[in-house]
């Protein structure tokens, strides 16, 4: 089920890699995924849990955008994020992003770099998320 935001997440993580911005419509993509999944009912999650897992997504990225700490781009994947995964699973998926990001900051500061890609660790966060709830 996760498949789609995950693509979504690697193609995020090459245009952040590349050029340090995230088009807007790959989180666009992610909350139409997020909507349509929710309406067939390929989604294990309802109505309530998307609209509190965006919630929860957007509220979060709008602290670490004021706080500086995360682009606009990253701001907008972390919201359609949390309307895939609904309010519960994303807050597990926090936690593995932020074991991602925290070992990504690290080798970042080794090599004397202060700027760090927060999309790939959102990719890689997921993907450990995935694997550990054995989904394919």
């Amino acid at each position: 089920m996760l498949w789609i935001p995950l693509a979504l997440l690697v193609l995020a993580t090459i245009f952040d890699l590349r050029s340090r911005e995230i088009p807007d419509w790959i989180a666009i993509v992610m909350l139409m995924w997020a909507l349509a999944a929710t309406a067939s009912g390929a989604s294990p999650n309802g109505w309530l849990s998307l609209t509190l897992g965006l919630a929860t997504g957007a509220v979060l990225g709008m602290v670490l955008f004021w706080l500086g700490g995360f682009g606009g781009g990253d701001a907008k994947l972390l919201a359609s994020l949390g309307a895939s995964l609904g309010p519960g699973a994303f807050v597990v998926l926090l936690f593995h992003v932020a074991l991602a990001g925290g070992v990504m900051a690290a080798i970042a500061m080794a090599r004397d770099k202060r700027d760090v890609a927060y999309a790939p660790a959102m990719a890689l966060g997921l993907l450990v998320f995935m694997i550990a709830r054995g989904m394919r």
